[in-house]
C-alpha cells in the first residue's frame, strides 16, 4: 500500500529530526464547544482510521471536523502538538524518530514500543489510545506456490531458501540499504542475499513489488511489503513472520491532545472498541476494498464500523 520514503506515506525508516522547521504556536488554545479536528496522513490506512475515528467521535455526539489526508507524518505531528487537531492516528514505532532513539530494542516490541512512545508523549500533552494488534512494518513476502513447496512461513525459512538460491526479491533501494531493513534480517536470521539474487527499485511502492513476487515477474519470488498492505489479501502470497523481531514494531493507534481528552472522556471507551477489534488480516481486507477495489475510505470505515455494530 505505499511509496517511500515512509514519511511521505504512512512512516518512514530513516530520517534526520535536526532541521525541522519550528512548530506553528498559533490556535494552541481550543474553544471547549469547538468542534474536534481528526486528521490522517496522506496514505490508504491512515485516511481508513481517521474515518473510523471520525464516524466514532460522532456517534458520541460530538462535532467533528475532518482533516484527512493532510499530510506526510511531520506535517500531521507537528500539526497536533501545536493544537491546530485534535486527534489522529499515528504508528508505535515512529516513536524511535520522535524521539531520536532508533537503536533503542524497545522499539522491536510491542509492548517495548506503545510503553516508550506513550511515555515520551504524555510530557507532551499527547495520549495514545488503545492500539490495534497489527504490525505494519516492512515485511518479506513469497509467492505462493514456492511458499507451500519449500514450507516457508517465518524469516528462518526464508533465510533457509536464500542459501539454496531459491530467492530473487524486488524491493525498493531503502530496503535494501537502510540498517534497519535488509540488512537487519540478515543480521538476525544468518543470511546475506547477494546483489544479483535482488532487483532494487528505486521507488518503495509494494504494490509493484507484491505483484512483481505473486506473478513472477522477470523471475522474483519474493518482495519487500508492510505488514497490513491491502494487496496482500488479493494476491497469492505468503508473509514471512519475524519471530526474532528483527524489525521496529508499527502499530498504529489513536493519538489525542490530553485537554480533548479531558472534556471528552467518552472517547477512550469509544475507540478503544474500534482499535481492539483490528489485526492485520482485517486491516489487509479492508485497505484491499480501498486499493483494489478501489471504495472510498469512509465508506468502507462506516460498513465495517456497521457491520460490527459499533455504530448501531
Amino acid at each position: 500500500m505505499l511509496a517511500s520514503p515512509r514519511w511521505a506515506c504512512l512512516k518512514t525508516r530513516r530520517v534526520a529530526l535536526a532541521g525541522l522547521a519550528a512548530l506553528v504556536v498559533s490556535g494552541t488554545v481550543r474553544a471547549a464547544d469547538a468542534p474536534i479536528v481528526v486528521a490522517s496522513k496522506s496514505d490508504t490506512e491512515g485516511a481508513l482510521m481517521g474515518a473510523m475515528i471520525a464516524l466514532m467521535l460522532e456517534h458520541l455526539g460530538l462535532s467533528v471536523t475532518r482533516k484527512l489526508g493532510l499530510g506526510p507524518t511531520l506535517i500531521v505531528r507537528n500539526s497536533l502538538l501545536s493544537g491546530e487537531i485534535d486527534v489522529y492516528p499515528e504508528y508505535t514505532g515512529n516513536g524511535a524518530f520522535f524521539t531520536d532513539t532508533v537503536a533503542d530494542p524497545a522499539w522491536k516490541t510491542s509492548e517495548g514500543a506503545f510503553d516508550t512512545i506513550r511515555r515520551s508523549d504524555a510530557a507532551r500533552g499527547l495520549v495514545w489510545l488503545d492500539r490495534a494488534r497489527a504490525n505494519n512494518t516492512w515485511l518479506i513476502a513469497i509467492n505462493g506456490a514456492l511458499a507451500r513447496r519449500e514450507h516457508l512461513s517465518s524469516m528462518a525459512d526464508f533465510a533457509g531458501a536464500v542459501r539454496q538460491g531459491l530467492i530473487l526479491l524486488a524491493a525498493s533501494t531503502e530496503f535494501v540499504e537502510s540498517p534497519a531493513a535488509l540488512p537487519s534480517f540478515e543480521s538476525a536470521y544468518g543470511f546475506h542475499l547477494e546483489a544479483d539474487r535482488i532487483i532494487s527499485l528505486p521507488g518503495g511502492d509494494t504494490a509493484v513489488t507484491a505483484r512483481a513476487a505473486a506473478q513472477g515477474i522477470s523471475g522474483v519470488n519474493a518482495g519487500m511489503v508492510y505488514g497490513t498492505d491491502g494487496a496482500l489479501s488479493a494476491l497469492d502470497l505468503a508473509v514471512m513472520s519475524d519471530p526474532l523481531g528483527a524489525q521496529i514494531v508499527y502499530e498504529v493507534a489513536p493519538v489525542i491532545r490530553a485537554g480533548t481528552l479531558a472534556r471528552h472522556p467518552g472517547i477512550r471507551p469509544a475507540l478503544a472498541r474500534v482499535f481492539d477489534g483490528l489485526d492485520a488480516p482485517i486491516l489487509r481486507a479492508l485497505n484491499a476494498a480501498i486499493t483494489v477495489q478501489g471504495e472510498v475510505p469512509e465508506t468502507v470505515a462506516r460498513r465495517y464500523l456497521t457491520e460490527r455494530g459499533l455504530l448501531a
